[in-house]
């Protein structure tokens, strides 16, 4: 079934199968991110500043910093070279990442996106047992 997820071929999900093992490890797409290295990393430091004495928190919201450097780089290598081969081919999938650049995303950030959906994908379809059906895909995926 993961095979009928488009740009999946036999040596992507294998690489999946060996590296994932199952899709019960992971509780939500969050934690898939992270482990395959395309989780969000927040940072902040000196979040209080003393105003007459007191201590008081700062309203800036913590900086992005990049993406997690602690995951499993297969992982990653499967899900971003199926975001670059859904980028570079006409269907579906590139429409809506033509769509994100439209917007103003800029283009690595779109990618990480696209990469990121196809991770959310993949865990989906694998814990339900489905196959893929583009009809499917959210208004928003389109």
């Amino acid at each position: 079934m993961l095979r009928t997820i488009p740009y999946f071929g036999p040596v992507r999900v294998a690489l999946l199968l060996a590296t994932m093992q199952t899709p019960w490890r992971f509780r939500t797409k969050r934690q898939l991110w992270a482990y395959a290295g395309l989780a969000v990393v927040t940072r902040s430091s000196a979040d209080y500043v003393l105003v007459d004495g007191q201590a008081v928190r700062r309203r800036r919201a913590p900086l992005t910093r990049g993406l997690n450097r602690n995951h499993n780089r297969l992982l990653k290598h499967v899900f971003k070279s199926a975001a670059t081969a859904a980028r570079a081919r006409p269907g579906p999938l590139q429409d809506w990442h033509r769509a994100l650049v439209a917007r103003g995303l800029r283009e690595p950030l779109a990618d990480v996106t696209l990469a990121r959906k196809l991770a959310a994908l993949t865990l989906r379809l694998w814990k339900k047992g489905e196959r893929y059906d583009p009809t499917q895909l959210t208004q928003q995926a389109r």
